[in-house]
């Protein structure tokens, strides 16, 4: 069965259809384990297509929790977020993404060019941000360890899909790359919207609504390419369309040491057990 994850604050969250676990170093030292069944929806949106987009809204929907419930392990009671907290800080992440990701390379691009070269501009503009936001926070050192940890959940999931035992030392010979990562997932978001933008005709507003609109189709499509993309891994072609995803998770992930490989290889067999 496959098992993906990401990384949390101090730990690695770990997912498969049946069960959701957190493991996170706390400040004493000790590794905590959260464990819970998988948010899933129901049979009639497993559908090609449907279920890219149906699917990442629950994967989102238990990563947020995930994020928030380690962020909490790290601080004392009375420094805990508060849920009004919690809707401002994700509400105020989903409007920048927006800015930042969408508005800024669209109307960059429409004060430089129309036609072909508008949506050819939109496109690198937005994979250039995205590509300068990376690089920017990954100088930051709360962010470094998050890349370290995003790392460790490579290694155990690669050490459990190779079948041999899951201890620190066979682990840390496994790469940190994975062709299902969520930053790959991520890059292929991004060239896939340049060819769906492309195909948006009318007025500015048509076209700059029109690419929040149509976020879940990209979505959806870029779901497809990467369950695809598992399957036939070995393929040259699709080695070829995976590529820019694992070249930039050397940004995304860091060597981790063994005592984040120990909380990863614990939310792994919390899962799997």
């Amino acid at each position: 069965m496959n098992v993906g994850g990401q990384a949390v604050i101090e730990g690695v969250m770990m997912r498969n259809k049946e069960r959701v676990a957190i493991a996170v170093r706390l400040p004493n030292g000790q590794i905590k384990v959260k464990r819970e069944k998988s948010t899933s929806f129901p049979k009639i949106f497993n559908v090609f297509f449907i279920r890219g987009v149906i699917g990442l809204g629950y994967t989102l929907y238990d990563g947020i929790k995930g994020l928030l419930w380690s962020s909490n392990q790290q601080l004392h009671k009375k420094e805990k977020l508060t849920k009004k907290e919690i809707i401002l800080s994700i509400t105020g992440s989903f409007f920048f993404a927006i800015l930042l990701f969408v508005a800024v390379p669209f109307f960059a691009a429409y004060l430089l060019s129309q036609g072909f070269w508008f949506n050819a501009l939109d496109g690198i503009f937005r994979v250039a941000l995205f590509l300068g936001y990376l690089l920017l926070i990954s100088r930051m050192d709360d962010v470094k360890r998050l890349f370290q940890y995003h790392g460790a959940e490579h290694k155990a999931i690669y050490c459990y899909e190779s079948g041999k035992k899951m201890t620190v030392q066979n682990v840390k010979t496994f790469s940190r790359f994975h062709p299902r990562c969520g930053t790959s997932f991520l890059f292929l978001v991004l060239l896939i919207s340049i060819l769906v933008f492309s195909l948006i005709d009318g007025s500015l507003l048509v076209k700059f609504f029109g690419r929040i609109l149509l976020l879940p189709v990209i979505a959806g499509i870029s779901y497809e390419l990467i369950k695809l993309s598992d399957k036939f891994r070995k393929n040259t072609l699709v080695k070829a369309l995976i590529a820019p995803g694992l070249w930039l998770q050397r940004i995304t992930t860091k060597e981790p040491t063994d005592k984040q490989l120990e909380v990863g290889i614990k939310a792994l067999q919390s899962v799997v057990d």
